[in-house]
């Protein structure tokens, strides 16, 4: 698999301190980032976040915390900045305390934003595809990223980085 060993090399060339898990039969595998990586690259495009508890501890659900976030979620999130131009806070990454699953918080495909009339006004223009099954309105972007209305945020699915 020689492209997949190019392709690895040059993901950890473009974000330093990340981890590539997986083996070589996995089709997909996630490209891991720590908190500093994701900060860092949040700052970069002028993305805020914050913890009803201040802190950025993992373990702790009032935390808000971005340690092995998938850099395909944080591209994501610069990418809807970018493509928005609104404001972004996230209020949600990959702490405990977020339903379990394998697309969720904690496997790093998840970011949570807080609501605000530009954000929801953007969403809306991606197609409505129905409730989800605890009752949130979900919309579905053009690269397939399902955007979730928990009534004071949004949940973000990041199937890929949103066309980055």
């Amino acid at each position: 698999m020689k492209l997949r060993s190019v392709l690895t090399a040059l993901a950890l060339v473009v974000a330093p301190g990340v981890a590539v898990l997986g083996t070589s039969t996995d089709a997909f595998a996630a490209t891991k980032i720590s908190h500093a990586t994701a900060t860092s690259m949040f700052r970069q495009v002028g993305i805020t976040w914050s913890s009803s508890g201040g802190c950025s501890d993992r373990n702790n659900s009032t935390c808000t915390s971005f340690d092995q976030l998938n850099l395909a979620s944080a591209q994501g999130a610069q990418t809807l900045k970018g493509a928005s131009g609104c404001a972004l806070n996230i209020t949600g990454g990959t702490e405990t305390g977020h339903a379990s699953g394998t697309y969720s918080h904690w496997n790093g495909y998840k970011l949570d934003y807080g609501k605000n009339t530009c954000v929801t006004n953007y969403i809306h223009n991606f197609s409505y595809i129905g409730l989800r099954g605890d009752g949130a309105p979900q919309y579905k972007s053009g690269s397939g990223n399902i955007y979730a209305d928990e009534g004071n945020h949004w949940d973000v699915l990041y199937y890929n980085c949103g066309g980055c």
